[in-house]
């Protein structure tokens, strides 16, 4: 279940011009300890999985696989999608791995749990994969940081774009834990406030293979969109059994509230061509993008999901921020943390509220069809961009008792 990767041991010297730490660094246990939490094995392994845990040491290597003398090393974990073995991990990383930073967590209800066990233990967590706005909202922490995107940022941008192209009835079907219920609440309240009405909905368990019944009920109900507020091989499941009962061919639409890049590539365009979705990340945006992403697929074989790339972006963020402090204390990491903008190939000054919360551009795009594509991974057409103002809450209404 847990593997010791150390970082950095194919990078001999960083490959970015990075400034050197202070003259007297102090380090806990002399080491830089980051461990990825991450669902190796489910329905969320192949959009994070192993690919988080490649991401994580992209970044540790262009450090050279230390700061000054002291060593990174990345340990991971697979949660298997439970709150509870996520917490017990999480916990028995801090309390016997002296682990000083937790990272990724796909999965709200996993998530929210290590956010407990982070902010009593004084650990930072960098979170990229799960959804729940109560991540920088009720459940905020001083030392979590929620990256790359959340459920209001993906109703903001998917559900907003068809209430305007006219498709107003809206019928959600949600995968039955936190993640879902706010993703749905947050699609739900976009759609409402535009006009548009939500006709009913329907709950399924977290990793259903049959979804017909599900389907049945949301195709009887009559609405112009049918929404499916889940996410990874849900997801998949349920659009592929969606075009399996011609609901498209009826006249409704399908919207993934959730989907990435590799979900479209395991779907197939036929199946997936003119899918709505929102990203924060697409691997063929320019030449800072596609480079990153060469290397991620030199490793993994496969193009970086959104979550992957957040997981590089943040770690990266974390391990300069050591760097410039010369020391790895939790309160003063966390606060030149969001003191300081976010810059590397993904997001460009992207600013870090009081809440945690990255302040990072999303994009409205669109799958293309068989004949539009160039070959294997060219899959999206940006629609539009997102400013990072419109698609996140604002902090001083997000109910995060940090923000003054």
């Amino acid at each position: 279940m847990r593997t010791v990767l150390v970082a950095g041991l194919l990078a001999g010297t960083a490959t970015l011009a990075l400034a050197a730490s202070p003259a007297h660094a102090q380090f806990s246990d002399n080491l830089i300890k980051i461990g990825v939490l991450t669902d190796r094995s489910g329905i969320y392994s192949d959009i994070n999985g192993e690919g988080s845990v490649v991401a994580a040491r992209l970044a540790a290597e262009e450090f050279g696989g230390k700061i000054g003398e002291t060593p990174i090393e990345i340990i991971t974990g697979d949660h298997q999608n439970k709150a509870d073995i996520a917490a017990n991990l999480a916990r028995g990383w801090i309390d016997n791995d002296k682990v000083d930073v937790v990272a990724d967590v796909p999965n709200s209800a996993a998530a929210l749990a290590v956010q407990g066990i982070t902010r009593d233990n004084k650990r930072i967590f960098l979170m990229s994969g799960p959804g729940s706005t109560d991540l920088t909202g009720k459940q905020c922490s001083p030392y979590g940081f929620h990256w790359t995107w959340d459920n209001h940022a993906l109703a903001a941008g998917t559900a907003r774009a068809l209430v305007e192209q006219g498709k107003k009835s809206w019928y959600f079907v949600t995968a039955d834990y936190a993640f879902g219920h706010s993703l749905e609440t947050e699609g739900a309240n976009v759609v409402k406030q535009l006009g548009g009405t939500v006709v009913g909905s329907v709950r399924h368990p977290l990793g259903t293979s049959d979804f017909s019944s599900f389907l049945l009920q949301a195709q009887g109900s009559g609405a112009q969109v049918i929404a499916f507020a889940n996410a990874g091989g849900d997801t998949i499941n349920a659009v592929k059994q969606a075009a399996e009962f011609g609901i498209t061919q009826s006249g409704q639409n399908l919207a993934g509230m959730l989907l990435n890049v590799n979900d479209i590539h395991a779907l197939g365009l036929e199946a997936a061509q003119g899918l709505v979705l929102t990203n924060a990340f697409y691997w063929d945006m320019n030449d800072e993008t596609r480079a990153w992403s060469k290397k991620f697929e030199d490793r993994t074989g496969r193009k970086p999901s959104m979550n992957q790339a957040g997981v590089y972006s943040a770690t990266r963020h974390y391990l300069m921020t050591v760097q410039a402090l010369g020391t790895d204390d939790a309160d003063k990491v966390a606060a030149k943390m969001r003191e300081t903008p976010v810059n590397d190939m993904m997001m460009k000054n992207a600013k870090i509220a009081e809440n945690g919360r990255v302040f990072d551009d999303m994009y409205l795009f669109q799958v293309k069809t068989p004949s539009e594509t160039k070959g294997p991974w060219d899959y999206f057409n940006l629609v539009e961009t997102i400013p990072a103002a419109q698609a996140y809450i604002d902090p001083k209404d997000s109910g995060c008792p940090l923000v003054k």
